[in-house]
């Protein structure tokens, strides 16, 4: 009876000549063997591990509200007068007005969101 997990039965051809990924070097693949050290294997998971990553940007066009004294920011996610993280409400600009920073979601009412039902035209 052949397992699922007995490589011997399931990996024909195991002991075949493989290149390492990291250093180039041929070896002798012994069961699941990916690397030809534990050094290069080890390796290969810090390039991988430590793979740059996308800085998150705040975006000019984003209002941000502080929790504790509701001062509003554009593009700033911390409260300068509180020095706590503001809370995002949404895209918006400087009120033309006032200049206060203000948002989409502020000018449209709840039922402006919602998707308009098409026109059924009868057939008679």
């Amino acid at each position: 009876m052949i397992t699922v997990r007995d490589d011997s039965a399931t990996m024909a051809g195991a002991a075949a000549r493989m290149v390492c990924p990291v250093c180039s070097a041929t070896f002798e693949r012994g069961g699941r063997q990916r690397f030809c050290s534990t050094g290069c294997r080890q390796t290969a998971w810090r390039r991988h591990r430590h793979a740059p990553i996308e800085a998150v940007v705040t975006r000019s066009d984003t209002v941000y509200e502080c929790p504790t004294c509701d001062a509003r920011y554009l593009g700033d996610q911390r409260c300068d007068d509180c020095n706590t993280w503001c809370r995002r409400i949404g895209p918006g600009g400087n009120c033309p007005c006032c200049d206060e920073p203000i948002a989409i979601a502020d000018l449209l009412t709840p039922n402006q969101f919602a998707q308009p039902t098409p026109n059924r035209s009868r057939r008679r």
